[in-house]
């Protein structure tokens, strides 16, 4: 019995880099079941590992072109993709798993007796003013980030998809944002 080389599917990404859906929907035909069983190891979900795959294809749609085939086969780097995308869900599941159980754990333990006192109340009240005031003078697009990350709970990479900047610009937006809102609460 011999055993056949591997099919070279380079030509395959040039023609989806050429924005070609044939080639696409070849690759994913040869490809959607083992990425999702890849998936489905790691983050244990049906749901989860039917999203990477999802991500997985339209990562390949996206930069298909700049797929180098000296630096390994298609099937590793679509491998490596779907181990990259399924990491990155596992950890904002575990993050927001840990966060909710940490809610529950800290309301659980929370007694009426245990309740602020209006001094307290009061000083939270002014400091949120000061917050917010000092949010209002930074410039739009550091207070977007910031309220998109703090108040709204979503990552780097979330925001960035949803504005549509670059990473690397929604972090040093945030930066900015958090260097001059430190500064202003300070002089308060």
């Amino acid at each position: 019995m011999t055993s056949q080389p591997p099919i070279d599917e380079t030509p395959l990404l040039t023609r989806i880099a050429q924005q070609d859906p044939a080639a696409l929907s070849e690759l994913y035909d040869r490809y959607a079941r083992i990425i999702y069983a890849v998936a489905f190891k790691i983050l244990g979900s049906v749901e989860e590992a039917e999203e990477v795959v999802v991500d997985v294809f339209c990562q390949v749609w996206r930069t298909a072109g700049a797929y180098n085939p000296q630096r390994g086969r298609v099937d590793g780097w679509l491998f490596m993709l779907t181990r990259s995308r399924a990491m990155d869900r596992l950890r904002r599941l575990q993050k927001t798993a840990r966060a909710a159980s940490a809610s529950v754990e800290i309301l659980l333990t929370r007694s009426p007796q245990m309740s602020s006192s209006p001094e307290e109340d009061l000083l939270i009240s002014e400091r949120r003013a000061q917050v917010l005031t000092a949010l209002s003078q930074l410039p739009e697009e550091q207070r977007e980030v910031l309220e998109l990350a703090y108040y709204k709970g979503l990552t780097h990479v979330e925001i960035a998809a949803q504005t549509g900047k670059s990473l690397g610009t929604i972090k040093t937006r945030i930066r900015l944002g958090l260097k001059k809102l430190r500064t202003t609460l300070e002089s308060i």
